[in-house]
């Protein structure tokens, strides 16, 4: 019997963990919704990018991202997408982020993960399996969580400044230029992208552009064109950039190097 690809399926199972696989051509997009349980989202190859009315999280491969119980979000596909998904029962992971977060998938949780979609949604909680997806748990607890995210802020004016980067991230106007289209001082608009994001303007743009070059990168776009696309003087000022933030060279990030 085929195993469902049907989210609605693996809401109230009555086991703590629920695994799902399904795979997705490059530029799906699954509208917003929430679920009743926690999620972790991986791909096992290919990009995602999910985003909530608060942020958005880029999920390159041997990442995932969390997204706790009953937040809304939607997922967007960059490049053929293996999704691999944990919905998890909220009591099973109260030590776990209220907010979404990307984590680093370890080698033993990637094969972990890739052993629990095979196995019977009503698996043995007293056997082998059990113990395999309470070893999921204890992993999941211990992940450190990655600079892969990008807040958006409340204010209308700072939000439009926000909209129109990720429009187009190589804008380089001065927060004085955005301040006078959007009616507020640049020092003014400087303040509320600290206190609204915890991002200085410039920090915020430069994350934007990181993680559209993901996005691009996964769809094999090379160096040059994304680091000209994005803003960039150089493939080298590019680069250096994304090592600083990643600590690897783009093509290394993933694994062609």
């Amino acid at each position: 019997m085929a195993r469902s690809t049907d989210r609605n399926d693996y809401q109230d199972l009555p086991r703590p963990v629920g695994a799902m696989a399904k795979d997705f051509a490059d530029g799906h997009f699954i509208p917003p919704h929430a679920h009743k349980r926690s999620q972790v989202i991986y791909a096992s190859s290919g990009v995602m990018r999910v985003q909530t009315p608060q942020g958005a999280w880029v999920v390159p491969p041997h990442r995932a991202v969390w997204v706790p119980a009953g937040v809304v979000h939607d997922v967007r596909m960059a490049g053929a997408v293996a999704m691999r998904t944990l919905y998890i029962a909220p009591e099973a992971v109260r030590t776990l982020p209220d907010e979404c977060c990307v984590v680093a998938v370890t080698p033993l949780l990637r094969e972990l993960i890739l052993r629990a979609v095979e196995l019977p949604l009503l698996y043995d909680e007293h056997g082998a399996e059990g113990r395999l997806m309470a070893l999921i748990l204890d992993e999941l607890r211990a992940l450190p969580v990655l600079p892969l995210s990008l807040p958006m802020p409340a204010d209308p004016r700072l939000l439009r400044i926000c909209k129109a980067i990720l429009d187009e991230p190589s804008d380089t106007r001065t927060l004085g230029a955005w301040g006078r289209q959007v009616g507020a001082s640049g020092r003014t608009l400087a303040r509320g992208f600290v206190r609204e994001t915890g991002m200085t303007f410039g920090r915020w743009r430069q994350q934007a552009r990181l993680l559209e070059a993901l996005t691009r990168l996964a769809q094999d776009q090379s160096v040059t064109t994304i680091a000209l696309d994005l803003g960039y003087d150089s493939p080298s000022a590019f680069t250096s950039m994304f090592r600083r933030a990643l600590g690897r060279t783009p093509s290394a990030y993933f694994g062609k190097q």
